[in-house]
């Protein structure tokens, strides 16, 4: 009896230990998780677009760690809602993940998202502010801002924008492309 009561106490600090390394994980989420400022400067120095694009999709793996369980599962329930085409809920969802996480970055992106998609642009805008005064680095938003500029005619603003994203991930080929298409609505060559 006494061996298997060694054994549960052993199970409990290994459950105990993994519940713990969790926590530091998930209080490391987001766009304050230290492992970030390296992604960044392997980004801004990656060789080819591929390379860049593996390490933007390990940023996006960080931004979308959310800061708690509920977050967890709310973000878990936008994601699902986006989709399937649940605008609407969706936007329910994020409103209810902002509300419980305000700092948390990629809650105000996929809000801003869902917001882009239904045609309210102005709300678009303002979740994107946000999203990029909490992660000023969030070039998927900042990405985004500048498809609404180029949408709304103001192609001087949008390249302005997709600049910064450049700026962020020199080898982003879409970045690329959406700059040679704005210079082009300018009247620029390349």
């Amino acid at each position: 009896m006494r061996c298997l009561d060694r054994f549960r106490i052993g199970i409990v600090a290994i459950v105990l230990g993994v519940i713990t390394s969790a926590m530091t994980l998930i209080a490391q989420a987001d766009q304050t998780d230290p492992e970030l400022n390296p992604l960044f400067d392997k980004l801004a120095n990656a060789s080819d677009a591929s390379e860049a694009s593996l390490i933007e999709l390990q940023i996006w793996q960080h931004w979308l760690a959310a800061p708690d369980a509920n977050s967890e599962a709310l973000m878990s329930q936008v994601v699902a809602a986006m989709q399937t085409r649940q605008l609407t809920l969706g936007i329910k969802l994020s409103d209810q993940l902002i509300d419980s996480s305000p700092d948390f970055a990629e809650a105000w992106n996929k809000r801003a998202t869902l917001h882009y998609l239904v045609g309210d642009v102005d709300s678009s805008v303002e979740d994107i502010k946000q999203t990029v005064k909490l992660e000023p680095r969030h070039f998927g938003a900042i990405s985004g801002l500048g498809l609404i500029f180029l949408k709304r005619g103001d192609y001087q603003s949008a390249l302005e924008a997709f600049e910064q994203v450049l700026k962020i991930s020199p080898q982003s080929q879409s970045t690329l492309r959406s700059i040679e298409r704005v210079r082009n609505k300018l009247g620029d060559k390349i």
